[in-house]
């Protein structure tokens, strides 16, 4: 048996990684590891550039239960850009487009989210760390700073709902995880954990290792798919 810390995270929108472009920014299924280590930085009240302390988060283990992915949703915004000239040295974004008078560029931008999703997350300690789990779920209950999935648009729709559990892996764990108190019942759908869980499980790659968190440089990962079936531990 091991210590194990084990919350949820459920959003009205959700908004969970991929590539970054200009034009497109999508969004997967599930909740990366830059995102639920960013979601406990917030908690905690480490500020982005604060590679010192989110040094002591990445030596944490984790594995991601889908409760429910929700459904897809895209939304479409329009940027108004300036040519590199007016935009040289400008006072200010607005001086920028006073500058530039009519030759301004209109973009449209897509933004993807996912409605309606729901997942658990199991932490446990790894190689390097010398915190506590204790000091991590105390934060969840009184975050810093406000907690959202993904973007700032998509804020927590319940509280975290952080456990201390004694289990003998991450499956047995995220199983005694706090669902939300409307209508998130049922078996995981999908765990994606740093570590395989059981034979068969299958071998993935994701981009969201963090690298240098101030310019947005991610590596790839390792990640192990394994899908419970209802009557799973899980």
């Amino acid at each position: 048996m091991a210590e194990h810390l084990v919350f949820t995270l459920c959003a009205a929108l959700g908004a969970m990684g991929e590539l970054a472009g200009h034009e497109r920014r999508g969004t997967l299924t599930w909740p990366g590891r830059s995102a639920v280590i960013g979601l406990v930085g917030a908690a905690m009240g480490i500020r982005r550039g604060d590679d010192a302390g989110f040094a002591q988060l990445d030596a944490l283990r984790m594995a991601v239960g889908v409760i429910d992915e929700g459904v897809p949703l895209r939304d479409y915004h329009t940027v108004e850009t300036v040519p590199t000239a007016a935009a040289r040295n400008p006072d200010s974004r607005l001086a920028a487009i006073a500058r530039a008078g009519r030759h301004t560029n209109t973009t449209i931008t897509l933004r993807d989210y996912r409605v309606g999703v729901a997942h658990a997350v199991a932490l446990w300690p790894g190689l390097g760390w010398t915190g506590t789990l204790e000091d991590l779920a105390q934060a969840l209950r009184q975050p810093v700073f406000t907690l959202y999935l993904g973007r700032k648009s998509c804020p927590l729709a319940a509280p975290p709902a952080p456990l201390m559990v004694e289990a003998e892996g991450p499956l047995q764990a995220l199983a005694q995880a706090k669902r939300p108190p409307f209508g998130y019942d049922g078996a995981l759908r999908l765990v994606a954990s740093d570590e395989p869980l059981a034979p068969g499980d299958i071998q993935d790659s994701r981009n969201d290792l963090p690298v240098e968190r101030a310019k947005w440089h991610f590596a790839q990962r390792a990640v192990f798919l394994h899908r419970p079936n209802a009557e799973g531990s899980a």
